[in-house]
């Protein structure tokens, strides 16, 4: 498994106390300045991470700002596997992330070893692999793709091409029924995704019943069934914010509802419900471990910094070039917008 590289002499900045009067979002305009640097955050970090971005979006968009910026920095506030992109695509840039320990359940849920053994049972199959995976994963890969492009991928490939898909089991579930094609699953999952519950849900529906749904693909089919609309996290916004409804309850991880409050801030918007009718289940625990203190000691001090091996790196890029290539054009949102 790849690590965030740690400088020896600076392996606890992320203990260090901070000035408790420093302005931290004028301390990180400055270091954004100073170092041409770009922040870019993913719709599930805090309110206050996603106003003092350049950029906010779903994996594909931020994808693809880090693959166009030209910027020396990248700051990535999301998790371990989007730092890892943005260096797969930015070999000479610095990439740092604010937690080196902000991984992913889809990633933990896929080894590298466990994989290569997986798909040396299926030697005539394309690998197909979501892009929530390591950078050893994406090296054994033939193509990445997002929630956002998935399908429009899969539907280009030859009907008779066999395919192994991984590592959300839900998401291609759910891209088999949309397409039609009969894919080798792997079985990972994630676990906010996987705690909504559907009797929950249910009784929602019930006590609001002019409300749309709107679900991520990463969720089970119990709970898919009963939505109105599936997508990204862009798309389930795009959902929100564009269609003629008052309520809406979401099934992903309720911080995209900060940006669906900021755009449309006359609409009620309820997070769906884990097995005992709270909403705590939709946080991400590895998306939280990013703050705006660690973010800036991050930029500062320039760790934790994502490295990748070369062979790795290189092999990991082609897959996820080939997805750039065959994506729609999708323009994230810039910082005055978001």
């Amino acid at each position: 498994m790849i690590n965030t590289v740690i400088d020896s002499e600076h392996t606890e900045l992320q203990d260090v106390c901070l000035d408790p009067f420093l302005d931290l979002e004028n301390e990180i305009d400055k270091l954004r300045c100073s170092k041409n640097a770009v922040i870019l955050a993913h719709y599930y970090q805090s309110p206050e991470i996603q106003d003092l971005a350049d950029f906010v979006g779903d994996s594909l968009d931020l994808s693809k700002k880090a693959a166009e910026t030209n910027a020396d920095m990248i700051a990535f506030c999301g998790v371990r596997f989007m730092g890892e992109c943005a260096k797969i695509l930015n070999p000479r840039k610095t990439v740092v992330i604010p937690d080196k320990e902000a991984g992913c359940s889809l990633e933990d849920s896929c080894p590298p070893e466990e994989f290569a053994a997986f798909r040396s049972k299926y030697p005539e199959h394309t690998v197909v692999t979501y892009i929530n995976c390591s950078a050893e994963v994406k090296a054994q890969s033939d193509i990445i793709v997002t929630s956002s492009n998935a399908a429009s991928i899969i539907n280009r490939l030859p009907k008779d091409e066999k395919i192994l898909f991984a590592p959300d089991h839900h998401l291609g579930a759910y891209i088999t029924k949309k397409t039609g094609r009969d894919m080798v699953l792997w079985p990972g999952t994630c676990i906010v995704h996987e705690q909504f519950n559907e009797r929950e849900l249910v009784k929602l529906i019930v006590r609001y019943p002019g409300a749309k749904i709107a679900a991520h693909p990463e969720c089970p089919e119990a709970i898919l069934k009963h939505a109105d609309h599936i997508g990204s996290t862009r798309s389930i916004l795009e959902y929100v914010t564009s269609y003629d409804a008052h309520t809406f309850i979401i099934a992903t991880e309720q911080h995209i509802i900060h940006q669906m409050n900021k755009l449309a801030p006359h609409k009620t918007i309820i997070p769906a419900p884990g097995a005992d009718g709270t909403c705590d289940c939709a946080n991400c625990p590895y998306m939280a471990k990013n703050s705006i203190e660690k973010l800036y000691l991050a930029m500062a001090n320039e760790v934790p910094r994502i490295e990748i091996p070369e062979d790795i790196r290189t092999r990991a890029l082609k897959p996820l070039q080939r997805m750039l290539d065959l994506s729609p054009n999708a323009a994230s949102q810039n910082r005055n917008a978001a």
